[in-house]
């Protein structure tokens, strides 16, 4: 069995601003009760050689109880994503919209992506041979949906089969949900993540396979994703920098020991730590024991917020029916 899980995108793109302002980089925090949602937009060449990403729009919804299974929080959280989705779908509402849910349907941590699509309402079909019930005046667009599965299912690169999909469809766009690989514990499952810059299956875990990008599918392409799992160097990174912020509080400030544990870098570290790891785990992931649970609450909320923008005729407790 092959995880297809990728990188963390515009939460580490936004701490790698923090509080400084970098030429070509752009960003935008709005908070509330719930969660807290963050936008970066890399706008030139200077900002994404900063970044190290392609220029382009990245959004992260917080939220800390995402991991509960709280009805109302869904139904807010589906609304902000639903929102921030609306922002990059710029075509045409009767252009078709492809929605493709990678990942591995055998293995749980990977199998998001599947899982949303069961949860879509797909329409395409539906304004074709049904036009005088269902068409785009009344706030519904033509949607079709994938759940493609990985290499090592079908013997064929994902990228192929979803090109082949587009040559046929000729979709204006795809929106591409794939699970994650966090660089920290504590996002798994408590954040969303959106890019109109494509994905990289399988980059997360050292397998990246042909990019789903404007590039290689020759329409724009929306990626969103949530942490699903961590490698084995970031749970022994983030436990020993718990073990340093311990001894940081009990050492005397201006001791060499402090400045000794103020000057340690997380990266070096965390490259370090994966070195000595990897010859006894190799790339070694972990994810929650609840994580079955965890996929099924997710799943509910990306495909509530999906529904809600890629057909706004419907309302939320319409699209409700379809989450249960």
């Amino acid at each position: 069995m092959i995880i297809n899980i990728r990188t963390d995108l515009a939460l580490e793109a936004r701490e790698l601003v923090g509080q400084e302002q970098i030429p070509g980089v752009i960003v935008d925090t709005e908070k509330s009760k719930q969660m807290t949602i963050s936008r970066v937009r890399i706008v030139d060449e200077q900002g994404a050689k900063a970044m190290g990403k392609p220029i382009g729009n990245y959004v992260t919804l917080e939220v800390p109880r995402l991991k509960e299974k709280d009805p109302a929080l869904t139904e807010e959280v589906s609304k902000n994503l639903a929102d921030e989705l609306e922002k990059m779908i710029d075509i045409p509402r009767d252009a078709t919209v492809l929605v493709v849910g990678l990942g591995n349907w055998n293995v749980t941590p990977d199998s998001l992506g599947p899982k949303v699509i069961e949860k879509l309402i797909v329409t395409r079909h539906l304004i074709e041979y049904m036009p005088g019930q269902f068409n785009t005046k009344k706030g519904i667009r033509p949607v079709c949906a994938l759940a493609p599965g990985v290499l090592g299912i079908t013997g064929i690169e994902t990228g192929d089969i979803i090109r082949g999909i587009v040559e046929k469809v000729k979709p204006h766009m795809i929106i591409a949900i794939d699970a994650l690989a966090s660089r920290s514990m504590e996002r798994i499952s408590t954040t969303i993540q959106i890019a109109d810059t494509g994905v990289y299956p399988g980059s997360g875990v050292g397998n990246k396979r042909m990019g789903i990008t404007r590039e290689s599918m020759g329409v724009p392409v929306i990626a969103i994703g949530v942490p699903t799992v961590v490698d084995a160097a970031t749970m022994a990174n983030d436990t020993l920098d718990m073990l340093i912020g311990q001894f940081a509080r009990q050492a005397k400030p201006g001791s060499d020991f402090y400045k000794l544990l103020e000057e340690l870098d997380r990266e070096e570290k965390y490259n370090l730590i994966r070195e000595v790891m990897k010859p006894f785990v190799g790339e070694l992931v972990v994810t929650p024991k609840e994580i079955d649970a965890l996929i099924d609450n997710t799943a509910k909320t990306l495909s509530g917020g999906l529904n809600l923008a890629l057909h706004p005729g419907i309302e939320y407790d319409e699209v409700s029916t379809f989450l249960q």
